[in-house]
């Protein structure tokens, strides 16, 4: 964490806030902190607010708010944001089935850390994982928690194509691809659960945002199909409940 908060350009309508330059939970919060602070002021002439592992872009309309301004009302705001009081923080339940032709990577990544794949699957599923952020693609999360006797270095050659829903660990991190998309990550599970489905009213799927936590539950073959069918009729509901941590 900086001793002193700092406020760097993005172009002429953006302002990068950075709280530190290391991914830890303490500045995280800090920064949820602040992003609801300026939420709740609604500060003229702020367009939109961005948070990251460890800092937040404030995007801004220099024609309503000039740059010296903003930044003023930003550390008057920076001065009280422990007092701001986060939402009860939920858990989403990601079912997924591990191994097999959906988690390709898992013998790998058991035989990287010395373990068996029901070791690996036990030790992925345990953790409740904190969302970070969001970002890289649409409703892709950035997850802390990942047990450090299963972090596997990333694919040397990525795949060109990995499937929607697809569960990967890449070094100290584990993720879910919300779409079809190129990637380097280690492959061990999918989830038939769709994070991010444009013609949703709210496409990022319910409870997927920064604070809130995720918990991957292994499911079998059969269950995957039911699910898959459930989610493709518009009839399945992820398992979302409140928690305290």
């Amino acid at each position: 964490m900086y001793n002193q908060v700092r406020y760097l350009d993005a172009g002429d309508r953006g302002l990068v806030v950075e709280l530190g330059n290391q991914i830890s939970e303490e500045i995280n919060r800090k920064i949820r902190n602040l992003t609801l602070a300026i939420d709740t002021k609604e500060i003229e002439g702020v367009e939109e607010v961005i948070p990251t592992y460890r800092s937040l872009l404030v995007n801004y309309d220099p024609l309503t708010i000039r740059r010296e301004l903003l930044i003023e009302k930003l550390k008057k705001l920076e001065e009280n944001i422990e007092e701001v009081e986060l939402p009860q923080p939920k858990l989403v339940k990601i079912p997924t089935l591990y191994g097999g032709e959906e988690g390709a990577d898992l013998e790998h990544v058991a035989q990287v850390n010395k373990l068996t794949e029901e070791e690996v699957i036990e030790l992925h599923s345990k953790p409740k994982y904190l969302i970070y952020m969001l970002g890289f693609t649409p409703g892709f999360v950035y997850l802390g928690g990942l047990a450090k006797k299963i972090a596997t270095p990333r694919l040397q050659e990525p795949r060109t194509k990995i499937p929607a829903g697809s569960v990967g660990i890449a070094d100290n991190q584990t993720g879910v691809y919300p779409i079809e998309s190129p990637g380097g990550w280690q492959l061990i599970g999918r989830t038939p659960v769709k994070l991010f489905a444009p013609y949703r009213e709210r496409p990022i799927l319910q409870g997927i945002e920064s604070g809130n936590y995720i918990k991957f539950e292994p499911i079998d073959k059969q269950e995957y199909q039911r699910i898959v069918i459930a989610v493709d009729n518009g009839n399945y509901q992820v398992e979302i409940e409140e928690i305290n941590v």
